[in-house]
Formats: C-alpha cells, structure tokens, sequence
C-alpha cells in the first residue's frame, strides 16, 4: 500500500512532506483493494465551515494571484484570457485591452506573459493573457502555467477562445477548463474566416450545449467584442451564472473511486470548486496536485471565496 505522503516523500529526497496548512499529523492515504478497484481515503479534519460567498463578490485568491506575479491591488476583477495556438488569442487580447498593457516574463520562468486592463460598466478588470496550449495536463511549462493560473489564481473569469473553422480540435481545451472553472466565457473567434470556408456554427446551440456563454467575434474587425466584455460582466458580477454540462458516461469503476476522493476532499476543504477535476487528476499520477494537497494549498481554494464586494477597490489607470 503506498500512499500519497509516501509518493511524495520519496520525490522529495526521502524527505518527509508538509502537513496541509492548519492541521496536526494529518494522514492522505491510497488503498488499493485486492480486486484492483482503487479506493481513495483522506483522513482529515475538516476546515471551519465558511459563509457563502455572495453573488457579486469577486472570487479571484488575491494571495494566489500575487504569487503568481498578478496585483490586483487596483482591480475589481481579473480575467483570465485561454487558447489554443493560432486562435487569434493574441488579436482578442490586442483589441480588449489596446494600449493599456504591459509584458514580462511569468515568476521564475521564461514564458512570457502580457497582462492588460479594460473598464466595464462600472467595474475595472484586469487581462491576463495565458500561454497558447491545447491542454491542461500539465506536460509541458506553457501548460503548467495555464492551469496553476486558473487552479490556484482562481480568476473571476476564464475566456476560452476558439476557432470556429477547428471547433472540433478547440473544445478539448473548454472542457478541461470547464472541470476547474464554472466561470467561462467561450469565445468563438475566426466566424468571418468560417464564412469564407462554408460553415455555420450555431453559438446558441453550443451554448446550451456547454452551459455557459459563447459568443461569436471577429476580433480582427473589432466586431462582438463588445457583446464578448458583457458576456465577461455579467458572469465576474454574478448576473448570469453559468451551469456547465461535464463529460457523461464514465465508466462505473473511475466513478466510484472519484466519487470516493471528492468526499474525502469535501472534508478536507469545504466548498471546493473543483473537486471532480482535483480528484480526476490525483487519480491520474499528477504530482503537482498531490503536493498542493500535502501542502495545504487546495484548501485556501474554498475559503479564498469569502471576497470583498464588487467595485469596493479603488480604481486607477495602468
């Protein structure tokens, strides 16, 4: 029987890991029963119960945030902007945000990273513009960084965008994003080049499908960028609250062992929001997530939800 603290311990030099924040001799252990259907037990006290967040509060870790080199002393909301490569990811970034931004590298990597600012209504939002990647598994550092950002940044909106003429290859990254984040905004760019090719893309028809907003664009033509930035408000301020479909048909033995893990994760951290994908991935050998489990970080993700207010910070230029 090995367990995660075992796991871990041995890729850290033999070293024993740390503790999840606020808890004493904690234990995460994986059984694995004779018949090969694995089992998943935390045991874990619980976090003290936290309040429900309220509607329009921003729900970004501003912690988190700061960590992964995001302030957000000066912002209502920050909106995280993903994609595949060769999406027109970049243009959607460029005609948001037109002068007010600035590029650096991301903390202790050499990825570069461009981050923006826009105004809406009455709320001032910061743009942070996600490495290009057609995943979130976390094979590659463009990957890593996109999906730390959205696991542990927690930003009050993830746009998605995508290639109305390569929908097919596209939706892969929504619906790994949409197992993080309930908070997403498809953005279905290129719909002049899908005219130009014969297609039509129903918008409505995906949007029901997926759960959550999609809005066409033409982004090189400035055109539905500004239906795109409501769509953004109205979810950052909690007047439309998306309800993703998530994949059906798993089978019942990876059922039953997640099943089994989100309830020892709901005991760990309370209100966790994605304890479906955290399972999923502990299933699947990924090591990062195991070592924010043992490190307590997983459980600052429920609580950080307790934000302030809306439009409560003070609002300034770039």
């Amino acid at each position: 029987m090995n367990t995660l603290n075992e796991k871990t311990a041995n890729g850290n030099g033999g070293q024993p890991p740390m503790a999840p924040a606020g808890f004493d001799q904690q234990m995460i252990q994986l059984l694995e029963e004779d018949d090969g259907d694995q089992k998943f037990t935390i045991n874990i006290e619980p976090l003290p119960a936290v309040s429900a967040a309220c509607t329009t509060c921003a729900v970004h870790n501003a912690a988190n945030l700061r960590s992964l080199g995001v302030d957000m002393a000066e912002w209502d909301f920050v909106v995280a902007l993903a994609g595949n490569p060769n999406v027109g990811k970049s243009t959607v970034f460029n005609t948001i945000t037109g002068l007010k931004q600035h590029t650096g590298n991301w903390p202790g990597k050499t990825v570069s990273r461009a981050e923006g600012g826009f105004e809406f209504g009455e709320s001032r939002y910061k743009l942070v513009d996600l490495p290009g990647t057609y995943s979130l598994l976390a094979t590659s550092m463009d990957e890593e960084i996109a999906r730390d950002f959205i696991l542990f940044g927690q930003p009050d909106v993830t746009i998605v965008v995508v290639d109305a003429t390569r929908l097919e290859r596209n939706l892969n990254l929504v619906l790994q994003v949409l197992e993080i984040t309930d908070r997403v905004v498809v953005c279905l760019n290129l719909m002049d080049e899908a005219r130009r090719h014969g297609l039509q893309v129903d918008a409505r028809r995906l949007a029901l499908d997926l759960g959550v907003p999609v809005i066409p664009t033409e982004a090189r033509h400035k055109r539905g960028i500004t239906e795109l930035l409501q769509a953004v408000d109205e979810v950052a301020t909690g007047t439309y609250e998306p309800k993703p479909h998530r994949i059906q048909g798993t089978p019942p033995v990876l059922k039953n062992a997640v099943n089994q893990l989100m309830a020892q994760l709901e005991k760990l951290a309370p209100g966790l929001p994605n304890a479906r994908w955290v399972a999923l991935r502990l299933l699947d050998g990924d090591q990062t997530i195991a070592d924010a489990l043992s490190e307590g970080r997983l459980g600052t993700l429920a609580s950080a939800n307790t934000s302030q207010p809306a439009g409560s910070l003070v609002a300034a230029q770039l």
